[in-house]
């Protein structure tokens, strides 16, 4: 309850340049490339052809970062989700909001997620100055959906890869980079109508025992 509070609170600041809030999530991606090349319509209300077998290329992940009150996205797309591809996009993120005097980051609890990641890949210094840009926020274990990344990834796969098949990183990375610009050309901010008031109704607990009822 305490964390939830924390992420919701954090939810209902005004938007504030010089601290920005931002969600980060992952998304495993797997690769799969066709075997025999698809049909494609060639008049109106005809269908594409597809055959039904593919073959496995791997996998891929995507690092989606959103700042909901802006609607503005920050996606990468990596080989994996591993502390050093972590640190890499803490990096990245840190450069975007280079002005921003503390960057408040809401993400989940994967054993990645943490100040060592950095130490490992930039050095304890530099991994602890890198790390002391970001103010972390973590969503309640079994509570992911509080985290409004989730809501950019869903828009992301729809919209973005679909049912196509992909079956190389650098597909998919076009695709991402296509929708991201498309995004950030037209930001349409994400309304979080989930309260602290709402969630002390729903959940039956004050705040000042934030413990629910049982």
């Amino acid at each position: 309850v305490e964390r939830m509070e924390d992420v919701l609170k954090l939810y209902e600041r005004p938007l504030n340049p010089s601290q920005p809030v931002v969600c980060l999530d992952e998304k495993p991606v797997q690769l799969i490339a066709e075997v025999r090349r698809p049909i494609p319509a060639v008049r109106d209300g005809q269908l594409l052809k597809r055959d039904y077998e593919y073959k496995r290329k791997g996998t891929a992940n995507i690092f989606c970062e959103v700042e909901p009150k802006r609607g503005r996205y920050l996606n990468e797309v990596t080989r994996n989700r591993t502390a050093t591809q972590f640190a890499k996009m803490l990096r990245v993120i840190s450069s975007h909001y280079r002005r921003a005097k503390k960057i408040h980051l809401v993400m989940d609890n994967l054993n990645t997620h943490c100040e060592k990641s950095l130490w490992r890949e930039f050095g304890e210094s530099k991994g602890h100055h890198l790390w002391s840009r970001f103010k972390v926020h973590f969503t309640p274990k079994h509570a992911s959906w509080l985290n409004q990344a989730e809501i950019g990834i869903g828009l992301l796969s729809r919209q973005a890869l679909g049912k196509d098949r992909l079956g190389t990183r650098q597909a998919v990375r076009c695709r991402v980079k296509q929708w991201t610009i498309s995004r950030n050309e037209n930001p349409n901010p994400i309304k979080w109508r989930f309260t602290r008031k709402k969630a002390r109704q729903t959940l039956k607990y004050t705040a000042a025992i934030r413990r629910p009822y049982h």
